[in-house]
C-alpha cells in the first residue's frame, strides 16, 4: 500500500507529474479509493459505538429526569461529539481529493466534513448542553395555577393545560392559562436563549458557515432554499385564508365582535391548542353538527383500547404494507405510558439506537384519537429506522429532515379516514344521503389539524433564521414574534405582550433547540407521497369521482409498501430530489397534492364565505406588544416603549398593515398585502368576558411537578450533521 498523503498529493498533482503515464494514474486513484473506503468504514463504526452510548444515556434521561442522568448524559454526548469531532478533522484531509472518488464515498465525506455544534471546543460545546438541558428542565417541568383555584398550582402542560385549552369556552379562564404557560416556560429562558445564540453561530464559524442558519439548511442541498419555502407558503396561504375567514365567523358567534373583531385576526387562546399551531375547535366549527359524529374518542374507550393496542394497531398496518414489523425488544423497552413513580419527558419521540437493532418510542400516550395517529406517526418513524439500517451509519438518517416526518404522517393520512376507521370498528358507515356533508365535515377536521399548521410551522423557523442571522437584535426578540404571527399566521395575543417576555420558548422545539421548518415541509411532501401510493394501490384516480384522494387508504396494499420501502431503505445515501422522484416521479417539493386532498372543502369554503359576506384577510385591530427599543422598524404593530403599560379591553385606533416582514430571499407576492383598512363595527349590546380586562395572578409558580407533552414528535437519532438535543 502507497504512503497515504504521498497517494494524496500524487492523484491531487497526477496531471502535472505523471502525464506521461496515465495507467499509473488509475492505479493510484483505485489505490486512494480503497483508502476511502477503509478509512470510512473505521469511521462509521466508531461513530455508531458513540451514537449508541449517548442514545442510551439520553434515553435514560429523557426517561428518568434526575441530576445524575442529565450529568451522565452531558458526558456521554461530550464523549460522543469528541468521536464525531475527530472523524470531520481526518475527514477534512480527504477535501482536496474527493471529487477523484466515487459518489458513495465522496458524499459520505460530505456530510463528516460538517460538524455541527460538536466542532465547538469542549468548554463551550459543555456551556451549549447545559443550556439546552437547563431549558428543556423549564419546559418539561413547568406547571401553571388553576384559573377558579388559585392555590392548585400543579396543573401541567399534558393533562391539564392542553384539556383546558381545549374544552373550556370561558375565555378568561383560556387567557389566564395561555398567559400562564409563557409566565413559567419562555419568560424564564429569555437569557438562557441570548447566551445560546452566540454558541450556535460560533459553532456554525467552525464548519465553515456564516451563521447557524447556514449550516441548518445544508441539509436541504439547495442554494435558494428559503426562496423556495416563501413560495411554498405562497401557493398555500389562498386556502389558509378561506379557512381563517370561516373560523373568524365561528368564533365570532360564540364569543362575540368585541374579542373577535370582524376582519382582524384570530385570538391564539381561543383555538383549542396551546399554541393556536392546530386548531382544536372542530366542534364550534363544523360545516354540518347534525351528520353523525366522528366521535372516534369516545368509541376507543368503549370498546377498552389501551396504549399497548394503540401501536399493535399500527404495527399491523405496516405489516399489511408487507413491511418489517418491530423487534420483540420494541416492545419490552419502550415506554407508552407516563410512569407514575418518576419524571419523564413526554414529548413523543422515536428512538434509533445506533447498532441496528434497538428501536423504541417513548410516549405518554391516553386513550384519544389523536394519541393513535400519533402512534402510526411514531411507528413510521420506526419503520423508517428499520428500512435504512443495513446503510452506513453516515446516511443512516432521512433523505431530508422533513422526509422523517413526512413518512409519519404519511400513514396518518390513511389511518384518519373514515373508511379505516370503519375497518377498525370505531365508525359506523354513513348512508349515502349523510356522505357528503360527513365528507366536508372529516376535510374540516384535517384541515383544522393540516392547513392551520402551514402558517405556524413556516414562521418558527422565519423568526429563528432571523435570530441566529442578526437581523432581529434580541432587545425586539419577542415583539417580532408577534410581528409575525400577525403577519403570516393572522393570530394576536389575549393581552398585550411586551419584551420581558419570550413567548417562542413556550414551544418545545425553541426550548430544545430543534429546527421546525422540517414540519412545514413534511406537511406538504406527505401529500405527495401519500398520492403517489395511493396511485399504486389503486385506491385513487384522478379520472374517477368515485376515488377521490382524500377517501384513499393505503391499508393492505403490497404495492404502496413495496413503493414506500424502496425510498425508505436509501437513508441520505441519494440527494433528497432523487429519492423523491423513485417514488413520485418529481424532483421539487409541489403543494398540488394538498391542494387537491382539499380541493371539495376549499370550494365550499370559498362559498360559505362569499354567501356570509366574509372579508377574506386580516387586518390589525389592536396592540400585541411593546417594543422596548425607541427605534422603530417599518410599519410593526408592535408599539415602542420603556415600560409595560396596563391592558386596556377597548383596542385603539386600527393601524395601518405592516410592510412586509420576510426576509429578502423569501419570495412574496404584492397580493399577500392586508386588505384596505376600515372602521371595525363593534356591536355594543355584546360584552363577552374578555381576555383584555381580566388581570391574571401575578404569583410564580414554583420549578416542581410533572412533565409536558407537544403535538409534534421528534426522530432520534444522532447522526453526525444533527445537533443531539432533540
Amino acid at each position: 500500500m502507497f504512503n497515504m498523503e504521498l497517494l494524496m498529493k500524487l492523484v491531487i498533482h497526477g496531471t502535472v507529474m505523471i502525464t506521461a503515464t496515465p495507467s499509473r494514474l488509475e492505479v493510484f486513484r483505485a489505490e486512494l479509493s480503497s483508502s476511502a473506503e477503509s478509512f470510512l468504514r473505521q469511521q462509521n463504526s466508531a461513530l455508531a459505538l458513540a451514537c449508541e452510548s449517548f442514545a442510551r444515556a439520553n434515553w435514560a434521561f429523557q426517561t428518568n429526569l434526575t441530576n445524575h442522568n442529565k450529568m451522565r448524559k452531558i458526558t456521554r454526548q461530550v464523549e460522543y461529539a469528541r468521536v464525531r469531532k475527530e472523524a470531520w478533522q481526518k475527514a477534512k484531509k480527504w477535501g482536496k481529493v474527493r471529487r477523484h472518488l466515487g459518489e458513495e464515498a465522496r458524499r459520505q465525506l460530505e456530510v463528516l466534513a460538517a460538524l455541527g455544534t460538536a466542532a465547538l471546543p469542549e468548554r463551550d460545546l459543555r456551556e451549549y448542553a447545559n443550556i439546552v438541558s437547563e431549558m428543556s428542565r423549564i419546559y418539561s417541568t413547568a406547571t401553571v395555577c388553576s384559573f377558579s383555584d388559585p392555590d392548585k398550582c400543579d396543573l401541567t402542560l399534558d393533562e391539564d393545560v392542553k384539556d383546558i385549552l381545549k374544552n373550556s369556552k370561558n375565555s378568561e379562564e383560556l387567557a389566564h392559562i395561555w398567559l400562564a404557560w409563557r409566565r413559567n416556560t419562555g419568560r424564564k429562558m429569555r437569557k438562557s436563549y441570548e447566551d445560546l445564540v452566540p454558541l450556535l453561530n460560533k459553532a456554525a464559524a467552525a464548519n465553515g458557515f456564516k451563521n447557524k442558519v447556514e449550516m441548518d439548511l445544508r441539509a436541504y442541498e439547495s442554494d435558494s432554499f428559503r426562496a423556495d419555502v416563501g413560495a411554498l407558503w405562497t401557493e398555500l396561504k389562498p386556502l389558509y385564508e378561506q379557512l381563517h375567514a370561516y373560523v373568524r365567523a365561528r368564533l365570532r358567534e360564540v364569543y362575540g365582535k368585541r374579542l373577535v373583531t370582524e376582519r382582524g385576526p384570530l385570538p391564539a387562546h381561543l383555538l383549542g391548542d396551546v399554541w393556536a399551531q392546530t386548531w382544536e375547535i372542530y366542534d364550534l366549527v363544523s360545516p354540518f353538527p347534525n351528520a353523525i359524529a366522528l366521535n372516534i374518542t369516545q368509541e376507543m374507550i368503549k370498546q377498552g383500547y389501551t396504549p399497548q393496542k394503540m401501536f399493535q394497531l399500527a404495527d399491523d398496518f405496516f405489516a399489511s404494507l408487507g413491511m418489517s414489523r418491530v423487534p420483540d425488544t420494541f416492545w419490552k423497552h419502550s415506554v407508552l405510558e407516563r410512569p407514575k413513580s418518576r419524571d419523564i419527558v413526554c414529548h413523543p419521540s422515536a428512538w434509533d439506537f445506533c447498532d441496528g437493532e434497538n428501536f423504541r418510542v417513548k410516549q405518554c400516550t391516553q386513550v384519544t384519537l389523536s394519541d393513535l395517529i400519533t402512534a402510526h406517526h411514531e411507528m413510521g418513524h420506526i419503520q423508517y429506522f428499520m428500512q435504512y439500517k443495513d446503510q452506513p451509519h453516515i446516511f443512516q438518517r432521512s433523505a431530508n429532515p422533513a422526509f422523517h416526518e413526512a413518512v409519519g404522517d404519511l400513514i396518518a393520512l390513511s389511518v384518519s379516514t373514515p373508511k379505516h376507521m370503519s375497518t377498525l370498528g370505531l365508525f359506523k358507515k354513513s348512508s349515502q344521503k349523510r356522505q357528503k356533508e360527513i365528507e366536508l365535515n372529516f376535510l374540516m377536521k384535517m384541515a383544522l389539524d393540516k392547513v392551520a399548521f402551514l402558517p405556524f410551522a413556516y414562521l418558527m423557523d422565519l423568526w429563528r433564521w432571523r435570530v441566529l442571522d442578526g437581523t432581529y437584535p434580541h432587545r425586539d426578540w419577542n415583539c417580532a414574534w408577534w410581528d409575525l404571527r400577525y403577519e403570516i399566521q393572522g393570530m394576536k395575543p389575549p393581552s398585550t405582550r411586551t419584551e420581558n417576555d419570550f413567548d417562542p420558548a413556550a414551544k418545545f422545539h425553541v426550548a430544545v433547540n430543534s429546527p421546525y421548518i422540517r414540519y412545514f415541509l413534511s406537511t406538504i411532501i406527505q401529500f405527495q407521497f401519500h398520492k403517489a401510493l395511493c396511485m399504486k394501490s389503486q385506491e385513487y384516480d384522478p379520472d374517477n369521482p368515485l376515488k377521490p384522494l382524500h377517501k384513499c387508504d393505503n391499508h393492505q396494499s403490497s404495492e404502496a409498501g413495496s413503493a414506500l420501502r424502496e425510498m425508505l431503505k436509501l437513508g441520505s445515501s441519494k440527494p433528497w430530489q432523487e429519492v423523491l422522484r423513485i417514488l413520485t416521479g418529481e424532483e421539487r417539493m409541489d403543494t398540488s397534492a394538498l391542494r387537491e386532498y382539499f380541493q371539495p372543502l376549499e370550494k365550499w369554503l370559498r362559498e360559505e364565505n362569499s354567501r356570509r359576506g366574509e372579508s377574506v384577510g386580516w387586518r390589525p385591530d389592536g396592540q400585541y406588544c411593546l417594543y422596548k427599543s425607541s427605534e422603530a422598524g417599518p410599519e410593526s404593530n408592535c408599539t415602542f416603549a420603556q415600560d409595560s403599560p396596563p391592558v386596556t379591553s377597548t383596542p385603539p385606533s386600527p393601524l395601518a398593515p405592516p410592510a412586509p416582514l420576510l426576509a429578502a430571499s423569501t419570495i412574496i407576492p404584492p397580493y399577500t398585502a392586508d386588505l384596505p383598512v376600515r372602521p371595525e363595527v363593534i356591536d355594543e349590546t355584546i360584552h363577552p368576558s374578555t381576555a383584555a380586562s381580566y388581570k391574571a395572578p401575578s404569583t410564580l409558580v414554583p420549578d416542581v411537578g410533572s412533565i409536558a407533552s407537544v403535538l409534534l414528535d421528534t426522530a432520534v437519532t444522532p447522526v453526525p450533521d444533527t445537533d443531539d438535543t432533540l
